[in-house]
């Protein structure tokens, strides 16, 4: 059996790794080094390009539990995940290096494994039994007229943002403090404080900056990635109930409680940059500068990536894909990842996955998997499939999923039954794989 996927990404990684296990000879088409989108740095495959951080491993979170059914699934993803994390408190967070280095070296090793590094301009699938089309949300102008051809005017943008990093070393570690929020957990996060006065100086000054104009395309930004300054305008206090968020937060050499507090993540395990966690941003290089280092812990801030903001694009997926990621005008064509409209690395990747498993199965002759939706991944899978009403990307949550039988009013209780549920079921799932 023979497939090409189109994109080098979380989905295309994972769908290339779950067929070349199964003995597929795979020809994977990605455009770097050739070109790189503005968000694209490495040369190296799956590429981390916003936050470092999967989110929360913990079992009681939806992100936890994809995770959980991931690992049940054999995610290339999730493994190679665990062997770069770095410290982030309850989240799976990466080295983005290492992570994106060691996932190229894991496919590479397959021998039925080829790469082909090109501006792909056609989804034609001759020489191949399937395609997989995961190009991502950074989708090149090169292949647009292929998708124009097949969707028409179907095509939804939005434009997403990353957060900029900056080097331990230049943090003024005098203003700043090492602390877990409430005391809870590992101390993972650097977090910047300010007073009020510094505070409202930051606030006047962020929403009065230079972004970047973005040229002909208009754009509604998606809540979970939203620009710092987009949300700044939304009101004063606005940041201070957000990623700006003080309570808990407490600087036991200082008396004063902390107005306002930025969190710095680490980006890789010896603790050498810290990206600004919630901090994605359109504004001008030299602005970014300007504003930040108001932030007295961030006054002499070096900075290792400013942050960038990016065209995203997906397909009307529903009208468009079957649940198991297959093209209704075309069964040879399968689609995967942020291009489908799932939002987030994970999403993408277990779509990847989905995408993979199935097709396999359907052209080896082999009734295709039904993937629940008491799961989170049978949830993203029927978000993408089934038609609703208007169409927008979607995060992992316990709201997708199928509604309990029974009605549990502690919120914690509900969720873990939630989580209970889904695991059984997806394990039940992967016996029948």
């Amino acid at each position: 059996m023979k497939a090409k996927v189109i994109g080098g990404g979380f989905a295309g990684c994972e769908a290339c790794y779950q067929l070349l296990k199964r003995g597929v000879d795979v020809t994977l088409v990605e455009m770097k080094p050739i070109k790189k989108s503005p968000a694209h740095h490495l040369d190296t495959l799956c590429e981390v390009v916003c936050s470092n951080s999967f989110k929360s491993d913990a079992p009681d979170t939806s992100s936890g539990l994809l995770k959980a059914e991931m690992r049940l699934l054999d995610s290339l993803v999730i493994r190679i995940a665990e062997q770069t994390r770095v410290p982030a408190g309850n989240a799976l967070a990466v080295d983005r290096y290492e992570f994106s280095s060691l996932i190229t070296r894991t496919l590479e090793d397959f021998e039925n494994f080829h790469r082909i590094d090109k501006l792909e301009t056609s989804l034609d699938v001759e020489n191949f039994d399937f395609v997989i089309v995961a190009t991502g949300p950074l989708t090149d102008d090169a292949i647009i007229p292929a998708f124009e051809e097949l969707f028409g005017n179907e095509f939804l943008y939005f434009f997403d943002a990353v957060a900029p990093i900056v080097t331990a070393d230049s943090i003024d570690f005098d203003s700043a403090f090492v602390a877990s929020r409430y005391g809870k957990g590992d101390a993972d996060y650097v977090n910047c404080p300010m007073n009020k006065t510094e505070y409202k100086a930051f606030y006047e000054n962020l929403v009065a900056a230079e972004t970047v104009e973005l040229q002909d395309f208009e754009y509604n930004v998606f809540e979970g990635c939203m620009p710092i300054e987009v949300m700044a305008k939304r009101g004063i206090d606005t940041m201070r109930f957000g990623p700006l968020k003080p309570i808990g937060l407490k600087d036991e050499r200082k008396d004063e409680k902390p107005y306002a507090v930025l969190q710095l993540r680490k980006e890789n395990e010896e603790g050498t940059r810290y990206n600004l966690v919630g901090f994605q941003t359109n504004l001008k290089f030299g602005e970014q500068k300007r504003v930040f280092t108001m932030i007295p812990a961030l006054l002499n801030a070096e900075f290792v990536r400013y942050g960038v903001m990016h065209r995203n694009t997906y397909i009307n997926a529903p009208k468009f894909l079957n649940n198991y990621f297959q093209l209704k005008s075309n069964p040879r064509l399968f689609f995967a990842g942020q291009l489908v409209g799932v939002e987030g690395y994970l999403e993408s990747a277990v779509s990847g996955l989905v995408a993979a498993l199935q097709a396999y199965r359907l052209f080896s002759g082999v009734q295709p998997i039904n993937f629940d939706d008491r799961t989170i991944t049978g949830a993203l899978v029927k978000h993408v499939s089934y038609d609703f009403g208007e169409y927008s990307p979607m995060n992992s949550s316990f709201g997708i999923l199928a509604p309990l039988e029974e009605k549990i009013r502690d919120k914690l209780q509900r969720k873990r039954v939630y989580a209970d549920r889904a695991i059984q079921t997806m394990k039940q799932i992967v016996l029948n794989i």
